[in-house]
This record gives structure tokens, C-alpha cells and sequence, in this order.
């Protein structure tokens, strides 16, 4: 089956926005950071607005529905994709570039040895392949090939190399598709509970804690209700077009974006306990007239789609272990630069 992506061949950037609404009743628990907690704001018109999930959780979610943690491998349409996977001392499955924080700029895939046990087959192909973007002005358009044969899905999440020995920590591709929720014209919903202790109830005031585990320890919580959550999307396709790929590896990237987006809204809205989430509806913003394709349709295009892009990409499939043993290079920094383009390193 083939995909129609004619609508998107002048469109810099692919603009969705999906209606969703909880699953059950009326509340719902958004994302929460570290010292702040659920991030409320004002929107610019003074609508009271809150963010539900983040641009790097998001990515992580994205990314989730694409592997098999059971058989560890790309689900069944993506197969045959690139992909790094770690293996543990013991043989078995670690860790992989399309699950891992950092991806394939993660220690566990760099430091990871290979059968011998005595070179880092990740880290001297991208040596290798890279040596030229020591000096001078990096070439994205080779950065890219090389990525796309080791790991395909650091082209749309992004990547940055940040070892100073790999071309001075200067390899860095910004996120091609990237996405989060939020909600408008919120309001809390309070609650509370409490952890009962059967045992001892009273045990607090006997010298035992509530941090160690004694007692009935009351908490309160708060949780969200909104007319209005949305989930966004931004495919920027100007920056897929701009490493130079065949035209088959394009629609193929393009198409491995969409089925992130289509699988995502059907089968991985169940962002939290008190998150689980459906989607209502889905709008194209721009291109206007781009019809999106289903679920099912990209899943049977794809097969077709990895086969056709298969010997411009040489998509390579490598396995390495990490025996905990290697010593971590660390990456070289400008002054001021962090070492991801987020928080958490997604």
C-alpha cells in the first residue's frame, strides 16, 4: 500500500492539533516538575492555562509505541529500521538507542564493546565516519547519513554528540518532530487521602516517622478539570529536506513521524494513573488539505516503505554490550552549553 504525501511537497513545517478529553469523568493529573509541581501559567490573552505533558516526555511517549520490549525489537511495520541495542554482561537486553536517554549519545551505547570485549564499535564507526568533520564547518548532510544508518530515529528526535572527540562536541541535530499538551481554562480540582497504617495508626507518637513508614499519614492533591486539552504536533519537514536523503528515505521519515503521531493518539493517551486519556479529534493546521493518514494505512505502507529506502539508507542493525567496565568519555562544552537540548536529557 502506498502512501499520498503529494499535499506536503512545499510545506516547511506539518501542524496538527488533537482534541482530547479523559477517558472517565472529568479530571485528570498533568506532569509535574521538580520544586514547582504542575506547571500553571497565564496564556497570552490572561486564559489560565496549564502544561500536561512536556516536549521531552512526549518524545519518550512517541518513541514508546514504536518498540516491542517484549521480543526487543521495533514493533512489526518498523522492523527492519535501524537501531542500536545494548545487551548486559549476561546477554541480555539493556538498553537500545530508540528507548535510552541520551539515545545514541548514551554511555551505555558509546561505552558498549563488542563480542572481543576490546573495541567500542559504536563510538569508532561515528570516529571514523566523522573524522572529516574535525576542522571547519560541520556537514550535517554527512552527520545525517551516518545517523541514518546507525540510528534512524535520532534524525526526528535529535541528537548531540557532546564528546569532545567526536568532531569537538559539535554534532547536534535539533528535534524534527516534536510535540505537548496542554489545557486552557483550567481549574483545580482538590482532593486528598490518606496512607493508613492498620498496624499502628498512632505509631508517629511513638517516636516512629511518617518517613520511615509509621502512622496514618493524611495528604492532600490536586487535580485539573478543562474544557479544552489539546496535544500538538510539529513535523518540520524543511529540516528533513535539508540532509539531502532520496526522496524514498524522505516519505519514509515522514511517514515514520506520522505513525509516532497516529499510535500515539490510539494507543499511549494513558499518560498517568489519573491521565488516561482518548482523543476526540484530529485537525491538519498546515498544509491545509492534507489528508492524514490512518493508523492502518501507515502500518501496511511501511513494510513497503523500509524496503524501498533500504539500500539508499543501509540501515544497519547493531548489537554491543555493556559491561559497566568502560570509562565514560566525557563530552567537551563551550562555555554556558548544556550537554541536551532539554531536561532529562530526551
Amino acid at each position: 500500500m502506498s502512501l499520498d504525501l503529494s499535499a506536503l511537497a512545499n510545506a516547511p513545517r506539518l501542524l496538527l492539533r488533537a482534541k482530547l478529553k479523559p477517558l472517565q469523568g472529568t479530571r485528570f493529573q498533568p506532569t509535574g516538575f521538580p520544586e514547582i509541581g504542575a506547571a500553571q501559567y497565564e496564556g497570552p490573552d490572561g486564559t489560565p492555562t496549564l502544561l500536561v505533558e512536556s516536549a521531552q516526555s512526549m518524545a519518550n511517549r512517541l518513541e514508546a509505541v514504536c518498540w516491542d520490549k517484549v521480543a526487543d525489537d521495533w514493533v512489526t511495520p518498523l522492523q527492519g529500521l535501524s537501531v542500536i541495542k545494548v545487551k548486559d554482561k549476561d546477554g541480555k537486553p539493556l538498553t537500545n538507542s530508540v528507548l535510552e536517554a541520551h539515545r545514541i549519545n548514551s554511555p551505555y551505547v558509546l561505552e558498549a564493546v563488542d563480542a572481543d570485549g576490546k573495541s567500542r564499535p559504536v563510538f569508532e564507526t561515528l570516529k571514523s565516519e566523522l573524522a572529516a568533520l574535525d576542522k571547519g564547518i560541520v556537514d550535517l548532510r554527512k552527520f545525517a547519513a551516518v545517523l541514518l544508518q546507525l540510528d534512524v530515529n535520532a534524525l526526528l528526535h535529535g541528537v548531540f554528540l557532546a564528546q569532545g572527540e567526536l568532531a569537538g562536541g559539535r554534532l547536534r541535530l535539533p528535534r524534527a518532530l516534536s510535540s505537548f499538551i496542554e489545557a486552557t481554562e483550567i481549574k483545580v480540582a482538590a482532593s486528598g487521602g490518606v496512607k493508613n497504617d492498620i498496624v499502628q495508626p498512632g505509631s508517629q507518637g511513638e517516636g516512629k516517622t511518617a518517613k520511615e513508614g509509621f502512622g496514618n499519614v493524611p495528604f492532600s492533591r490536586d487535580e485539573f478539570v478543562s474544557p479544552d486539552i489539546a496535544a500538538y504536533f510539529n513535523l518540520d519537514l524543511a529540516q528533513l529536506r535539508g540532509y539531502g536523503f532520496t526522496p524514498a528515505v524522505f516519505d519514509l521519515l515522514v511517514a515514520l513521524a506520522l505513525y509516532k503521531i497516529r499510535a500515539f493518539l490510539e494507543t499511549g493517551l494513558r499518560l498517568r494513573t489519573a491521565c488516561d486519556l482518548e482523543c476526540t479529534a484530529l485537525d491538519v493546521q498546515r498544509p491545509v488539505g492534507f489528508p492524514m493518514p490512518t493508523l492502518e494505512a501507515l502500518t501496511q505502507a511501511l513494510p513497503g516503505l523500509i524496503k524501498a529506502a533500504a539500500a539508499d539508507a543501509q540501515f544497519q542493525s547493531t548489537t554491543v554490550t555493556y559491561t559497566g567496565s568502560g570509562k565514560v568519555t566525557k563530552g567537551k562544552k563551550g562555555k554556558g552549553e548544556p550537554e541536551t537540548d532539554d531536561n532529562n536529557g530526551d
